[in-house]
């Protein structure tokens, strides 16, 4: 497809690299003619030099020839004009990064109706989804929540002394009995969609996928279940911050910030009555002690640092705080944090970039499905996509054990209306189902994808 990014700054150039690896056409645009160079070096994408907003480098891109426009620079008006404009000029998709908070969810339904967004994202918002659906279940180092969360997939270690270590899938399928599939284990930098005779050994991550109150059955079976953060610490006072706040605050946790600057402090305290905000230095170590990180159930870095929120994460890590979550936007420096012990890793750029494929993968399936949710999953190595499947699919009404899948892809779980069903060589696909499906080294764009 022919796709247009405008703004490449850290979220623009993670949501370009990611569309190139999937096989799209790029151009990008940016004012910053530096940027563009090595954008084009790198990536080997079309630049062109200026305002995204303006008409003349709109054409200039072949804005009218863009299945996809994206408009992700720092200003969220800018990308709203930038993709009126566009839509007005022959993009037939347009997609705005909008993440003021000002903007609530009315106003930006209005916002998306009047300017015929096909999309708007939040990519601070996503992140704190993210960091919200691990704090409910701290046990786990990756949550994600299919088919309006009646179906999960979660991600967790099997430690040293775990009673996981030496055994087959299949012997724990018989041994914890709960509604659950294992769907991928990661070895080292391996990843394997297990059959029964796999053997499970300690320091594999395992994912499995279950309806959630299962998967918090099995890890209550294991020892491993934690309770849902109560006391949460959270270092800086970003947008992820607020909206993380807001959320934990209405489920009752209590929410304590430390932030540097003290307008943004005065600003955080209106925003958020339940929660406390102090003004402070978070990489001193004492005022970390002094407001009580030892008593912590979690803690959050989320300053615009990788290496400070890595740093204050071991930190917190050494003073026994069971959940510890650092907010890392560069790639190359996520695989040490978790050599590190700190599994959790929240990327806002992977969020949205992955919602983005998503969208590009939907509109270029066939009438048979379509994308409705793509995650990536350990570390990259894996997808987890769910299709709504329409009529006329050749697999409809085919015992799933007649069907020849690729290697490396699973069928993990079946929406049936409000039936979860996770499936066995008898179960079917049927027009209406949401199927989860999981594959290891193959792009999928349609359900019809996943037979050899």
């Amino acid at each position: 497809m022919n796709i247009i990014v405008v703004g490449c700054g850290k979220i623009g150039t993670t949501i370009l690299a990611s569309l190139v690896a999937e096989g799209h056409d790029i151009v990008a645009i940016d004012e910053n003619p530096d940027v563009l160079t090595e954008i084009a070096n790198i990536y080997d994408v079309m630049g062109v030099c200026g305002n995204g907003a303006n008409c003349e480098i709109l054409d200039e891109a072949g804005v009218d020839k863009a299945q996809m426009f994206v408009a992700v620079t720092e200003s969220d008006e800018l990308n709203m004009l930038s993709c009126f404009l566009a839509r007005k000029m022959g993009a037939q998709h347009t997609i705005a990064r909008i993440r003021n908070p000002e903007y609530n969810a009315y106003s930006r339904g209005f916002i998306k109706q009047q300017l015929e967004l096909s999309m708007a994202i939040n990519p601070e918002k996503l992140a704190a989804q993210e960091i919200y659906n691990v704090l409910k279940l701290p046990s786990a180092a990756k949550v994600e929540n299919f088919s309006m969360r009646n179906l999960e997939m979660v991600e967790f270690r099997i430690r040293q002394d775990s009673k996981l270590d030496g055994l087959s899938v299949s012997r724990m399928r018989e041994k914890y009995k709960a509604e659950y599939l294992v769907c991928t284990v990661q070895r080292g930098d391996q990843v394997y969609i297990p059959d029964g005779n796999f053997k499970l050994k300690s320091g594999d991550k395992i994912g499995i996928t279950a309806a959630p109150v299962e998967s918090q059955k099995l890890l209550k079976m294991l020892g491993v279940q934690q309770k849902q953060a109560k006391n949460v610490m959270i270092l800086g006072g970003s947008r992820i911050a607020y909206y993380l706040a807001q959320k934990m605050g209405n489920i009752g946790s209590t929410v304590k910030i430390i932030e540097k600057d003290a307008a943004r402090c005065a600003q955080l305290s209106n925003l958020l009555p339940k929660a406390t905000v102090i003004h402070g230095d978070g990489a001193l170590q004492e005022l970390l002690l002094e407001e009580g990180i030892r008593s912590m159930d979690a803690f959050v870095a989320l300053t615009g640092m990788d290496e400070e929120n890595i740093l204050i994460s071991l930190f917190a890590s050494m003073q026994n705080v069971p959940k510890v979550m650092p907010k890392i936007n560069r790639d190359e420096l996520a695989p040490m944090a978790q050599k590190l012990d700190l599994e959790s890793v929240i990327s806002p750029r992977q969020a949205t970039a992955n919602i983005l494929v998503r969208f590009a993968r939907a509109l270029e399936n066939s009438m048979g499905s379509n994308v409705e949710t793509l995650y990536k999953l350990v570390d990259g190595k894996a997808e987890a996509l769910e299709f709504n499947v329409r009529p006329g699919l050749r697999l409809l009404d085919v015992p799933l054990k007649e069907l020849k899948l690729k290697e490396n892809v699973l069928i993990a779980g079946i929406m049936r209306g409000r039936k979860t069903i996770l499936p066995s060589g008898d179960d079917v696909i049927l027009a209406g189902d949401r199927v989860i499906v999981l594959a290891a080294g193959q792009r999928l764009r349609d359900l019809a994808d996943i037979q050899a």
